[in-house]
C-alpha cells in the first residue's frame, strides 16, 4: 500500500539553530505511527510543518501521492490533515455544534446548526462517543472535551489526524477508551500520528515508531519488533533504567500532618475540600489525579502560598498553618513547583544565581550587605558536576539551558539543603526519559535519607514506580488512600474519575 504521507530531507532552522536537520518521514495509510523523541528534538517542529503553522526552509511533502506545500492550517484542513493540540482549541463558552464548525465556509453563508447537529450525532454514533452537541463545552470532561476535537477533525473530512500528547490529560480508563477508537479509526483507513513520551502507550497502540534525536531521524522501526528499552536506547543513545531500583519503606516518625485542610481556588470556588493526610520520615506519598483537581491548591495551601480558609498543617508537630512561605521553607521544607519557570527560576539570571536563591542571604552565601561570590562560584561548580547540569559555564543565563537541565538546577537548589519536607510538584513535566530517570533516583536518594517526601503527578507510571503510599485526589477530597505495592491501575483509574472512594488509610 502507497504512503498517505512522506516528508522527505525536511530543514527548519529558527536563526543559527536547526530544529529539524534533513527529516525523513514516511507514514502508511491506516496505522497509528509514532513519533518519539527528547524534548527539543524536533517532534512538534515537524508536526507545525505538517499543519502549517510553520514552513520549512527546504525539502518536500508528499500526501496521497501528489507534492504539496502547506502554507497555513486552513491548507492542511482543506488537504484532509486534522490535529489535536496537547491544550484543546475550543471555546468554553459554545456548545459542541458551534465549536465544531466554528470557522467553517458554509453554504450560502447560512448557519444550519439542526443539520451540523445531525452530523455530529452520526459521527458520534459510528465511533461510539457519546457527546451532545448542544452541550456547552465548559460542562464536558477532558476526555469528553478530546472526543470533541477528534470529531470536529473528522467532521471536517480529516484522513491523518495528529494527536500531540493525547493523554497527558487522561484517567487510565479514558486512555483505554481513546486506544479503542483509534484502533476503530484506523480500521477505517484513517491514519494516525501519536506524539508520545509515554513509551508503554507506543507498543500499545502504534504498529510503527519514528525517532528523532537533536532533530535528525534515528530510525523507524516496527513496534512488534522492538520493546521500550530499545526505544529509549534510540531517543538519548544510551540505556536507560525504568524501574527505579528501592529498599523497602522504613517510615519513621510524622513529619507532615494536614487536618482537615480548606482552601478556594483562584474562582473564590471551593478547591480543597476537608482533606487529611500524613507523611513519615524515609517515606515518598504520592498524590495522583487528573490535573486541575486541586493538587495546586493543596501545594501552596501546604507552602503558605495559598490562604488555608479551615484545617491545619502540622510539621513536626508545629503548627504552620497560613506562615508566609519564606518562614515555612526556613523551617527545612524544600519546594520543587509544578512550572519550574514561573516560580522555580528566574530566567535572566545565571545557573550559579538561582542555585542560592533560598539562601542568599545566609552565610556562607553573603556576608552583612554582601555576596560572596567566590564560594557561590565554587558552589555552582560543585552543584553542576553533582546534578550533572549540562552547561558551558555556571555563569549562563539558566533560560538557555534545556528543560531537564532547568529541572536539575531546582533539584539541586532544593535538595542540597537536605529538607525535612520534600514537596516534588510534576517534578518530570516535560522532561525526556534520560533526565526523568534522573530526577526519579535523587526522589528516592532524599527518601533513603530520611526526607518526607510528597509527590504530586498526573503520571500515574510515576506515581506507582516512586510511592510508598498512594493518595487519589478528585475534586478537591481524598478518594482513597492505598499502599503503593498494592495498588491497581483500574482500582486508582476509578478513583481519579471520581467513581470509587475508599476510606483513608
Amino acid at each position: 500500500m502507497a504512503p498517505i504521507l512522506v516528508m522527505r530531507d525536511i530543514v527548519k532552522e529558527f536563526g543559527s539553530f536547526r530544529a529539524n536537520d534533513g527529516v525523513n518521514l514516511e507514514v502508511e495509510t491506516g496505522e497509528v505511527h509514532a513519533l518519539l523523541g527528547e524534548n527539543g528534538a524536533g517532534k512538534s517542529t515537524l508536526m507545525n510543518i505538517l499543519y502549517g503553522l510553520y514552513q520549512a526552509n527546504s525539502g518536500e511533502i508528499y500526501f496521497e501521492g501528489r507534492p504539496v506545500k502547506i502554507t497555513s492550517p486552513k491548507e492542511a484542513i482543506d488537504l484532509g490533515i486534522g490535529m489535536v493540540h496537547q491544550h484543546f482549541m475550543l471555546i468554553p463558552a459554545l456548545t459542541v455544534a458551534e465549536n465544531i464548525i466554528l470557522g467553517m465556509q458554509m453554504p450560502r453563508g447560512i448557519i444550519d446548526l439542526k443539520e451540523a447537529s445531525r452530523k455530529i450525532k452520526e459521527l458520534s454514533r459510528q465511533y461510539g462517543f457519546d457527546i451532545d452537541p448542544e452541550a456547552k463545552v465548559w460542562q464536558l470532561s477532558v476526555g469528553q472535551q478530546q472526543r470533541v476535537e477528534i470529531v470536529k477533525a473528522l467532521y471536517r473530512g480529516a484522513r491523518l489526524l495528529i494527536l500531540d500528547e493525547p493523554t497527558a490529560v487522561l484517567t487510565p480508563q479514558e486512555v483505554n477508551e481513546l486506544f479503542r477508537v483509534l484502533k476503530q479509526l484506523t480500521q477505517e483507513g484513517i491514519t494516525v500520528i501519536f506524539i508520545t513520551h509515554k513509551l508503554n502507550e507506543v507498543m500499545a497502540i502504534c504498529q510503527r515508531v519514528t525517532v528523532l534525536r537533536a532533530g535528525k531521524v534515528v530510525g523507524t522501526v516496527a513496534t512488534c519488533n522492538t520493546g521500550k528499552n530499545e526505544l529509549a536506547r534510540m531517543m538519548v543513545g544510551r540505556e536507560v533504567f525504568f524501574q527505579v531500583n528501592k529498599k523497602p519503606c522504613s517510615p519513621g516518625q510524622t513529619v507532615l500532618e494536614v487536618q482537615g485542610l480548606e482552601a478556594l481556588s483562584n474562582k473564590g470556588l471551593k478547591a480543597l475540600k476537608g482533606i487529611s493526610f500524613n507523611i513519615c520520615q524515609g517515606e515518598i506519598l504520592g498524590i495522583a489525579g487528573v490535573d486541575g483537581n486541586g493538587q495546586s491548591e493543596l501545594v501552596e495551601a501546604i507552602t503558605g502560598l495559598r490562604p488555608v480558609t479551615a484545617g491545619r498543617v502540622l510539621l513536626n508537630g508545629q503548627d504552620i498553618t497560613n506562615l508566609p512561605p519564606r518562614q515555612i521553607l526556613e523551617r527545612n521544607v524544600a519546594h520543587i513547583p509544578e512550572d519550574r519557570n514561573v516560580r522555580g527560576l528566574v530566567g535572566a539570571m545565571s545557573i550559579k544565581e538561582n542555585l542560592i536563591l533560598q539562601e542568599y542571604y545566609k552565610q556562607p552565601f553573603s556576608r552583612g550587605w554582601f555576596l560572596n561570590y567566590d564560594l557561590i562560584k565554587d558552589h555552582a561548580v560543585k552543584m553542576v558536576r553533582e546534578f550533572d547540569i549540562r552547561t558551558t559555564s555556571e555563569e549562563l543565563p539558566v533560560k538557555n539551558l534545556s528543560g531537564g537541565n532547568q529541572q536539575k538546577v531546582v533539584l539541586a537548589r532544593e535538595v542540597y539543603r537536605q529538607p525535612a519536607l520534600l514537596i516534588a510538584m510534576h517534578p518530570t513535566r516535560g522532561l525526556d526519559v534520560g533526565a526523568t530517570e534522573y530526577v526519579h533516583k535523587r526522589l528516592v536518594a532524599e527518601r533513603d535519607r530520611g526526607a518526607a517526601v510528597l509527590l504530586v503527578s498526573t503520571e500515574l507510571d510515576e506515581i506507582l514506580s516512586l510511592s510508598d503510599r498512594i493518595a487519589v485526589l478528585y475534586e478537591g477530597e481524598i478518594m482513597g488512600i492505598v499502599p503503593g505495592a498494592q495498588a491497581r491501575v483500574e482500582e486508582l483509574g476509578l478513583m481519579m474519575a471520581g467513581s470509587k472512594r475508599l476510606k483513608a488509610s
